[in-house]
């Protein structure tokens, strides 16, 4: 028996095969590109999403086999609208997470249903599914006319699996139509958008069935018997699922094209005050809370561009730190979510030398995002949410010098775990076993072997809350020059 992890993310789609005690068989990937037709969008094709899948799979399935597939789970980016027409034809490319052109239309949104932070659990961002579809209605009425149904980015791809519309509580809490106390979607929210409940997807959690493959994949990737597509998860819930980050309290740091810092818990608890995000977890009557940094790596790509090297040539090049930068790194290059929820804000270097090079810059990007981190640490507390410890993920935690810096400012250690670079596709995967087998998602995404855990450098730890008082009256000084501008 086999399982199928996909994880649908902005850079690639991963796609992991695991057999039933989740040992690890094979693995394939294909690169998506982002498009940017004005500043501050962010665009792609849901067909790219679909022949990557395509690809991937019929990787695994020469190198392989998949005659023993029993199940299929999907992670992928959040929040991506995906607007299809009655044939289930894509009406225009998705808006990503990250495209900023709705900041109006969530004010708008809010003004029509004065309790939607309530029920959504958060206050509505321009980078939520909602926003970007008022947006249609505004700008792109002929689209907005046409629309059917609307799917996240794993759900178009699942309904290229099974022929159906599916989705699940950890993706469709980051829409801002969800009731998510109730896990239900809220008529209200989807009548401030002009939708109704005709336009969703079924709703199941992430650790159910929600379809079959089709018989004609089956057969083209040599498939025998029936294969459940699970219900899956968001990225960051899939990631959660295959850290183990189930048990309230647990948690995780996430350091990749955005970033996130992830925290379980045993009930729904709001807190949108500091634009801390509480969402649905990906199994059965359990929630998380996170703050969501939009540039993590992606800073350090950014960087990398400007400098014609690449991450982790940069990375590489800090070497040990022993104090922190001089330079100070606001790492809002697309605007930014916990705890700002400014789509305006952009990034900036501060304190620049003549003496400052690569190096010192990298240095500077690292802790900038190390410190953005921190305010999301820093707002969970305000919740009244705080963790011992925490699992690094994402291409960042492979750069030794990051995780140090992060776990410095955070003084909190991080754990390093087995297969953390397929940490959302192994959380997909584990989802894919619960529903094809009926297996308990508390057993089957069970904690990982943690290989080895980074400590705060204590010597730093006092010098990073020194430097992240700076950081933090930054924002506001440029914000006020911006103001006066």
């Amino acid at each position: 028996m086999s399982y199928l992890g996909i994880d649908i993310g902005t850079s690639s789609v991963k796609t992991v095969l695991f057999d039933r005690e989740q040992r690890l068989i094979g693995q394939a990937s294909q690169s998506l590109a982002v498009s940017r037709p004005h500043p501050g969008w962010s665009e792609q094709d849901p067909e790219a999403w679909w022949k990557a899948v395509e690809g991937t799979i019929d990787t695994l399935a020469r190198e392989h086999g998949l005659a023993g597939l029993r199940g299929i789970g999907l992670s992928g980016q959040m929040h991506g609208a995906v607007c299809l027409d009655r044939d289930d034809r894509v009406l225009r490319p998705a808006i990503l997470w990250n495209d900023g052109r709705a900041q109006a239309e969530c004010a708008e949104i809010e003004a029509a249903f004065p309790r939607a932070r309530e029920v959504a659990g958060n206050i509505a961002m321009p980078g939520f599914t909602a926003p970007k579809i008022a947006w249609l209605r505004k700008h792109e009425p002929e689209i907005y006319g046409r629309i059917d149904a609307v799917l996240l980015p794993k759900d178009y791809v699942r309904l290229r699996l099974t022929g159906h519309h599916v989705s699940e509580m950890s993706d469709a809490a980051g829409t801002y139509w969800l009731d998510v106390a109730a896990r239900d979607w809220s008529d209200d929210l989807l009548e401030a958008t002009g939708l109704t409940r005709a336009h969703m997807p079924r709703l199941v959690e992430g650790s159910e069935p929600s379809g079959e493959l089709l018989p004609e994949l089956a057969r083209r990737w040599g498939v025998e018997g029936k294969v459940v597509v699970a219900g899956g998860a968001g990225d960051n819930a899939a990631a959660a699922c295959g850290m183990g980050v189930v048990v309230p309290g647990s948690a995780f740091v996430s350091i990749g094209t955005s970033g996130v810092l992830f925290v379980s818990n045993a009930r729904f608890s709001p807190n949108t005050a500091g634009a801390v995000h509480a969402f649905c977890h990906a199994i059965p009557e359990t929630w998380h809370q996170m703050g969501v940094i939009l540039s993590a790596s992606d800073s350090l790509e950014w960087l990398a561009r400007i400098a014609g090297k690449s991450p982790a040539e940069l990375a590489n090049a800090v070497g040990p730190v022993t104090a922190p930068s001089e330079v100070t790194f606001l790492p809002y290059l697309s605007g930014e979510r916990t705890p700002l929820n400014d789509a305006g804000a952009r990034g900036a270097f501060v304190g620049m030398a003549q003496t400052d090079g690569p190096r010192e810059l990298t240095q500077a990007v690292m802790e900038g995002v190390a410190y953005a981190f921190a305010d999301c640490q820093r707002v969970l507390a305000d919740a009244g949410t705080d963790f011992e410890t925490a699992l690094a993920v994402g291409g960042g935690a492979r750069s030794e010098t990051w995780l140090r810096i992060i776990a410095s400012v955070l003084d909190r250690p991080l754990q390093i775990a087995a297969d953390s670079d397929v940490g959302a596709a192994l959380g997909a995967a584990r989802l894919a076993i619960c529903a094809a087998e009926g297996a308990k998602p508390a057993e089957v995404c069970a904690a990982p072997e943690v290989l080895r855990v980074v400590e705060p450098d204590k010597a730093l730890v006092p010098l990073y809350r020194e430097g992240y008082a700076r950081y933090r009256a930054i924002y506001p000084a440029l914000k006020a020059v911006g103001a006066e501008a």
